[in-house]
C-alpha cells in the first residue's frame, strides 16, 4: 500500500488531537487519581499518558487504512470509529473532571462494545487496521477493571 500523507497525517491528528483535548481538559485528573483507593495492579500515573498516546498512534493509523480502502463497509467503519472515538473523549470527563465512577463504569462498557463492533469491521477491511486495535481493546478491559475498582473502593 503506497502511503498517501496528507490522509495519514490527517487520522493522526483526529485521533491524537481528540487524546491530547480529553488530556488538556482533564488535567490535574492523575493528581485525583492517586488520591483515590484503587484496585491491585493500578499503574502509577506516569504510565496513563504514554499508554495512551501510543493508543491514539494506533487508532489513527487503523482508521487510515480503513479510510484509504475501497472496501464496502469503509463508511460504517470509519462511522463507528468516529462514534468510539466520542465516547472516548467523554469518558475522561465523566471520571475525572465529575467524579462520576459508576457512570463512567457503564460508559466504559459502551465504548467496549463500540471498539469491539469496530475492530469487526476493522478486519473486514484491512487485517492489519484490526490487528492494531487489538492493544486498544485490550487496555479498555484493564480500564473497565480499574474503573470498576475504584467505584467499589471510594
Amino acid at each position: 500500500m503506497k502511503i498517501r500523507w496528507k490522509e495519514l497525517l490527517f487520522s493522526l491528528a483526529i485521533s491524537l488531537g481528540t487524546g491530547a483535548l480529553a488530556g488538556l481538559i482533564t488535567r490535574g485528573g492523575m493528581e485525583k487519581y492517586g488520591q483515590f483507593q484503587q484496585p491491585p495492579l493500578s499503574p502509577p500515573g506516569i504510565v496513563f499518558p504514554i499508554v495512551w498516546t501510543a493508543l491514539y498512534f494506533l487508532m489513527g493509523v487503523s482508521a487510515y487504512r480503513v479510510l484509504v480502502g475501497e472496501k464496502p463497509l469503509r463508511e460504517q467503519a470509519i462511522s463507528i470509529y468516529a462514534a468510539q472515538l466520542a465516547v472516548n473523549f467523554f469518558w475522561p470527563l465523566f471520571f475525572f473532571g465529575w467524579g462520576w465512577f459508576w457512570f463512567s463504569f457503564f460508559w466504559l462498557l459502551l465504548l467496549l462494545v463500540l471498539v469491539v463492533w469496530m475492530i469487526f469491521l476493522f478486519f473486514k477491511n484491512d487485517r492489519l487496521a484490526g490487528i492494531l486495535q487489538i492493544p486498544y481493546l485490550l487496555w479498555l478491559v484493564f480500564a473497565a477493571y480499574l474503573n470498576l475498582g475504584v467505584a467499589l473502593l471510594n
